[in-house]
């Protein structure tokens, strides 16, 4: 009897190819292009460490942060990243008097306590209430002397106040509940607030300064709310023990002036140079600048996709790099100026020249989903940036309304005519031209929930790509990576089809 034949065991074979054979063939690849090969599995999902740095000196344990976009980051999202451990940074699409406030509500802004408390004149109408309610889903308001936070506190109206009134015209300081209970800013802390909640069996507790003016509020609803959100460690906060913050400027001559107000008056802990091409003389001189009047202060840069770019930065002074140009789900920088690079390649080469000097970089657009983000950190990125992923959430600016039987919120790119026309065409250098040329389009998503439940859940989902990978931190990933030992390969239309669900009539695709 014949003895079947084996294949000779030869250690030259490998399945897949290292990163520097795959990312050397000239071709531009996106993350759905390519897949990584399985490593081996000694070690938990829960052993995995993301903790990242976000520039040369901030590090995070969440490698997360939000877009500086118009729809996605303003105050209310910076504070839900810090308290998961990532980063916001504010967009300038607005004056230096919006962009500081933002800034400034971010950062005095106690964890526990609400982000925007509601105000209204004492003139204000219970038709103003209505509305209020239809637009922004709230029943209850403070009301100020000012109709702003900042102003005397008078009282409160809840929806025990203004039920069954049936004049619409009625105002508020007709119906408003004036005897309230308060509480100190200087003295209060989250588990007192809660204590008095619990004593006095309200909802609310305005909380006020010497001079009875509305500082903040503690709702019964939103300790309730944060008592069932995922707890995954402490909230990302500054040497001033405040909650780190970020905010975009350009690199006009005004700008230096938005700069010196945000890191005087605002006290932001970083500043992002906010271009779609990074590559100019106008940034590295705005580098710089800050370098030598603001020391201390960390800069991103960017954007970037190549590794002359990168290197240039760096030698003006970045502390971090933004990499991807004509990724993002709204924009068309690629399609208008046939100018780019798929992600997966800008950020592996980019990343390669970067860590090499000691600079993190941040992969800014065409993520997904979390695969996309475990592609981007084994890589070479040190975090993940963010805009579709945290539009349409509860915590990005707007209202919701619906379309289609669907609730959604507006999300636009910065590029578009819509958002160039308040001000962001000073991202393109295009304020000075009679024609505007879109980079990006306007739209809508559907409503995600709030960040502060999403990204616990994306993040295990990371943590359980990486144990996947066989890597138990970013860091080991790299290393992975640059010896060879994590194999890619590039996935065809029909694996990459494959790859997703199929052969269903129906299915519900929950991702937690």
């Amino acid at each position: 009897m014949a003895t079947a034949w084996r294949p000779k065991f030869d250690d030259s074979i490998h399945d897949g190819f290292t990163a520097a054979k795959l990312f050397g063939q000239g071709v531009s690849y996106t993350y759905d292009d390519v897949i990584f090969l399985p490593g081996h599995i000694n070690f938990g999902a829960h052993e995995v460490d993301l903790s990242t740095n976000v520039t040369r000196n901030i590090r995070l344990r969440t490698p997360l942060v939000s877009s500086p976009m118009d729809t996605v980051t303003e105050a209310g999202m910076a504070v839900a990243m810090a308290t998961v451990g990532g980063m916001g940074v504010i967009h300038y699409n607005n004056s230096l008097e919006e962009q500081l406030h933002q800034v400034k509500t971010a950062k005095n802004h106690t964890p526990g306590f609400v982000v925007h408390p509601v105000c209204m004149l004492p003139s204000s109408t219970v038709a103003e209430l209505h509305s209020l309610r239809e637009r922004k889903g709230f029943t209850s308001v403070c009301v100020t002397d000012t109709g702003a936070v900042g102003g005397k506190l008078l009282g409160i109206v809840t929806t025990r106040d203004w039920d069954f009134v049936t004049d619409l015209h009625t105002p508020l300081s007709e119906i408003m509940t004036s005897d309230i209970e308060t509480a100190q800013y200087d003295t209060i802390t989250v588990e007192k607030a809660i204590q008095l909640l619990k004593s006095t069996k309200r909802g609310k507790l305005p909380i006020v300064n010497g001079g009875g003016e509305l500082v903040a509020l503690a709702t019964r609803a939103l300790f309730k709310e944060d008592a069932r959100m995922p707890f995954g460690g402490p909230a990302s906060v500054a040497p001033d023990g405040r909650l780190l913050v970020g905010a975009a400027v350009g690199t006009r001559e005004a700008d230096k002036e938005r700069l010196k107000a945000l890191r005087d008056v605002g006290h932001v802990d970083v500043v992002v140079l906010d271009s779609s091409q990074g590559d100019s003389t106008f940034q590295m001189q705005m580098v710089q600048h800050i370098k030598r009047e603001h020391p201390g202060l960390d800069v991103i840069c960017g954007n970037v996709v190549a590794t002359w770019q990168a290197r240039r930065l760096i030698e003006a002074g970045a502390d971090g790099l933004r990499v991807g140009m004509g990724s993002g789900s709204i924009c068309t920088t690629q399609e208008v100026c046939a100018v780019g690079r798929g992600q997966a390649t800008a950020v592996y080469h980019t990343a390669r020249l970067a860590n090499s000097l000691g600079v993190p970089i941040i992969a800014d657009g065409g993520v997904q989903n979390s695969g996309h983000i475990v592609k981007a950190l084994a890589l070479g990125a040190s975090a993940v940036m963010c805009g579709s992923m945290f539009a349409g959430t509860a915590e990005a600016p707007g209202d919701f309304m619906m379309i289609n039987g669907a609730r959604v919120k507006k999300y636009r790119g910065m590029g578009s005519l819509e958002a160039m026309t308040k001000g962001s065409e000073v991202r393109y250098h295009s304020d000075t031209q009679s024609l505007k040329i879109a980079q990006g389009v306007s739209g809508t998503v559907r409503d995600k929930g709030s960040v502060r439940r999403n990204v616990p859940f994306l993040v295990q989902a990371v943590k359980q790509g990486f144990q996947d990978l066989g890597a138990t931190s970013i860091v080991q990933a790299w290393q992975r990576l640059d010896g060879g030992e994590q194999r890619l390969e590039c996935r065809t239309g029909a694996a990459q089809a494959e790859g997703g669900v199929h052969d269903l009539h129906t299915f519900d695709k929950r991702s937690w």
